[in-house]
């Protein structure tokens, strides 16, 4: 080895040492590093988004209109803060199963799960740790203050453990839900029409999300807010119509991104998803 490497010329020798050093052992190439470092990027949005979105969570509803009908009932259409950073999961989960299949993508969901169980169990240790509140005497627990409220931690706390169950259950159902239909509808169209499969998987996993942790929030974990003069099945629908239709908008102007995205990035990836597609369909 000694006397063939004395044989090359010494600026090819010298880009060979440059790119050996370049690349960590376990990169194989510069190709696959990159890829992996995309991967890396589109699991990291993923799953700080789900853990952003998990903490908000119920913690503000936001007020998108409100108009009263002909027989003079309120209608308020509203969404939960954790909902604004919720669509760019299943963009991030698209952008994966195209380029990287549906085992990895299943992979990441899974991840979520146990990234989530992990908050909780922050939450919970931190909340039961002595820490400098003040005790009130009568309950044997932590004093709250003239409004009523808890110290922040405690209040968030409260929250995120309020709807965890509602909003794990329904992410499991909605993303495998989101995985299943992506590539089922890759197989039909034999990895075509791009936008039937992005736009046909994100929007019915979006309902099922949607009405589940609506449901889940309300009867298990009693955090909406509900107005008890009215309705409780029309107030229930009105809340998972609105949470829908603001992600079927958000999954309808994401399609553009997404066909630029797999565009610049099967050329930046070197990846045909139309033939890995068929090389899927071999195996």
């Amino acid at each position: 080895m000694r006397v063939q490497a004395s044989r090359l010329h010494p600026l090819s020798l010298l880009i060979m040492i440059t790119q050996a050093e370049a690349l960590h052992p376990i990169e194989a190439s510069r190709l696959h590093a990159r890829r992996e470092r995309v991967f890396l990027i589109l699991a990291g949005i993923f799953l700080g988004t789900l853990a952003m979105l998990n903490i908000l969570g119920i913690s503000r509803f936001i007020k998108l209109f409100e108009f009263t009908t002909s027989s003079g009932t309120p209608l308020v259409f509203a969404v939960a803060v954790g909902v604004l950073p919720y669509p760019i999961t299943f963009l991030c989960t698209d952008f994966i199963s195209e380029f990287y299949g549906r085992k990895r993508a299943n992979f990441v969901v899974f991840v979520g799960l146990l990234l989530n169980i992990w908050v909780v169990f922050i939450l919970w240790i931190g909340g039961i740790l002595p820490g400098f509140e003040v005790i009130d005497p009568s309950t044997g627990g932590i004093a709250r203050d003239a409004a009523g409220r808890l110290p922040v931690f405690f209040e968030v706390r409260a929250l995120t453990f309020g709807a965890v169950t509602a909003s794990m259950i329904a992410y499991m159902a909605a993303q495998f839900c989101d995985v299943y239909l992506f590539h089922f509808w890759k197989r039909m169209t034999h990895g075509r029409l791009l936008w039937v499969r992005n736009n046909g998987s994100t929007m019915i996993s979006q309902l099922v999300d949607t009405s589940a942790v609506i449901l889940i929030t309300h009867f298990y974990a009693h955090a909406l807010p509900i107005d008890a003069a009215q309705p409780l099945g029309r107030q229930l629908l009105l809340f998972i119509v609105t949470g829908y239709v603001f992600k079927f908008t958000i999954a309808l102007i994401d399609t553009l991104p997404f066909y630029l995205g797999v565009r610049w990035l099967g050329r930046y990836l070197q990846l045909d998803p139309l033939k890995e597609h068929a090389q899927e369909e071999a195996g």
